[in-house]
């Protein structure tokens, strides 16, 4: 497949984050494939998951991560473009058996494929319920399904977050690949790839940067945090209906209030 369009983003995205001084803690790259097809299954807690979860790939043998996601984005008039030219994959919900083809044909030629089983970003920095979309691909695609945690961008651009203060540690762990089979249960395997990223994450967690007195004494707290580790963020049942409040006032026809809150807002 011709890149054109995906080498100058990696370029400029990793510009930026040397502007900001992100420093990058990394672990488990040997578990990513120099070659052939993989799904790799990534938690989400920012905006800046797409961009900071393909660094792993590009460190381990320059290889570039095909991510499925909402095409709306698709028809914005400038990411568009810059999506479809790097040859990213939508999925539409109402119709995301075309997107699931997509994603196998994609995994047949050889392209690691990247996916966010929780769907939305995670409000109270766990793992929330998952999706077995990526457990199926696996399967049909007859590829390797490699967990990953990216654990610090939310501290910069999430929900009610826009920091771009220097020097914030991104720590990702990328855990040892999993092979599910045509005689796995989906539904099982895929209860096996979560408690896989918590697992991870809780050993994200031990090596992420201790909080600081300044951090700890801030107004919002340590939001970036979850709730079980001294973090201020809302427990999965809370977040869980921050987003039930949001949901009815979009059906209700309402810009929700907590669109753009703060993580522990209402919490």
């Amino acid at each position: 497949m011709t890149d054109i369009v995906y080498p100058p983003i990696i370029f400029t995205a990793k510009t930026l984050f040397k502007v900001l001084g992100i420093r990058f803690d990394i672990v488990g790259t040997e578990y990513l494939p120099r070659a052939g097809g993989a799904v790799i299954a990534i938690n989400h807690t920012s905006y800046l998951d797409f961009a900071l979860s393909g660094i792993p790939a590009d460190r381990a043998g320059h290889r570039l991560v095909r991510f499925m996601a909402k095409d709306g984005i698709f028809k914005h008039p400038i990411a568009g473009p810059l999506m479809r030219g790097m040859h990213h994959i939508p999925v539409n919900r109402d119709a995301g058996s075309q997107a699931f083809r997509d994603a196998v044909r994609a995994l047949k030629d050889g392209e690691l494929v990247g996916v966010f089983p929780e769907a939305t970003m995670s409000r109270s920095m766990e793992i929330k319920e998952i999706k077995s979309g990526a457990v199926r691909m696996a399967v049909a695609a007859n590829v390797p399904l490699i967990p990953m945690i990216v654990f610090g961008g939310a501290r910069i651009l999430s929900y009610g977050c826009k920091d771009f203060t220097r020097g914030r540690t991104v720590a990702m762990t990328i855990g040892a690949p999993m092979h599910p089979t045509r005689s796995d249960d989906a539904e099982v395997f895929n209860e096996r790839l979560h408690q896989q990223l918590q697992q991870l994450l809780d050993e994200t967690l031990d090596r992420y940067p201790k909080p600081t007195p300044s951090e700890i004494a801030a107004p919002d707290g340590l939001w970036w945090l979850p709730a079980r580790r001294g973090g201020t963020a809302p427990t999965l049942a809370d977040a869980e209906a921050i987003e039930t409040r949001i949901r009815a006032e979009r059906a209700a026809g309402r810009e929700p209030v907590g669109k753009e809150e703060h993580p522990n807002a209402g919490s």
